[in-house]
């Protein structure tokens, strides 16, 4: 359904290294910068970038917003998770672990990336 997400960071460095361990974690090869200074992480399934807004305001996170990335095992997500707050992320709703809902149980891990974002490693239990 996605190509692409591409949000705003305002410490192009520092979401870097924050991305390069969450997504590191995940198997995911370090994001690269291309001549504008946006980073991108490619991978079959799609493309997740950062940038700094192209109208010169500060980069903000989305009040409701939440973007997930799909682990392939919880403990995979216990991984990106332990990254993301080695990294200068932030944790944020429950701890990582089982949760159960309509869509049958789902192992999840949330984080903050240094810009606010909320963040989601998601595995599907089965």
């Amino acid at each position: 359904m996605f190509s692409h997400i591409m949000i705003g960071a305002n410490d192009l460095a520092a979401s870097k290294t924050f991305y390069d361990a969450t997504l590191g974690a995940m198997g995911i090869a370090p994001g690269f910068q291309d001549d504008k200074g946006r980073v991108f992480w490619i991978t079959p399934s799609g493309i997740f970038a950062i940038s700094r807004p192209i109208n010169g305001e500060p980069a903000c996170h989305g009040n409701g917003s939440t973007i997930g990335f799909a682990a392939s095992s919880a403990a995979v997500a216990d991984a990106w998770h332990a990254a993301g707050l080695a990294s200068g992320g932030t944790a944020c709703e429950d701890p990582p672990g089982v949760r159960e809902g309509g869509m049958g149980p789902l192992y999840l891990a949330y984080l903050r990336d240094p810009d606010g974002n909320k963040l989601c490693a998601l595995h599907r239990m089965g």
